[in-house]
């Protein structure tokens, strides 16, 4: 295979729905959105993409989801949050899933990560849009 080279500023944010179910869309707007960087998936390979995740103000994005290969996690701008609300890992940093790890996220805030499947994404368990203080209670 040919090396392969994406423009990711060049490139649109399409619905994570394929991905992430229904939830993905809240209200009628796209609160978790990807560009798909590449997808090899078809000759045994993973799939890598940006996603965006967009919570509404005052609400959070749960999701619980089991990794069903490595899972590469490298947060770009935000981050994961507390139930509360609060900031609790940021960017910069690195996270690994592997294969058959059971994981969750919380997010309050705008947040771009860069995920790197080593085979299929994740099996979202649920996602579900929550008000911060119902969560911290």
């Amino acid at each position: 295979m040919a090396s392969l080279h994406v423009d990711y500023n060049a490139m649109d944010w399409s619905s994570a729905v394929e991905f992430y179910g229904p939830n993905a869309v809240h209200q009628g707007k796209d609160i978790v959105q990807l560009k798909v960087l590449s997808d090899r998936r078809a000759e045994g390979g993973g799939i890598a993409w940006l996603v965006r995740f967009l919570p509404p103000p005052g609400k959070l994005i749960k999701i619980i989801a089991t990794a069903l290969s490595d899972e590469h996690v490298f947060p770009l701008q935000g981050g994961r949050s507390t139930k509360s609300g609060q900031p609790a890992h940021g960017a910069g940093g690195y996270g690994l899933n592997p294969q058959g790890q059971p994981h969750s996220a919380m997010i309050s805030s705008e947040t771009v990560t860069l995920v790197i499947y080593r085979g299929e994404p994740d099996e979202v368990k649920s996602m579900e849009v929550v008000d911060i203080e119902a969560a911290a209670a």
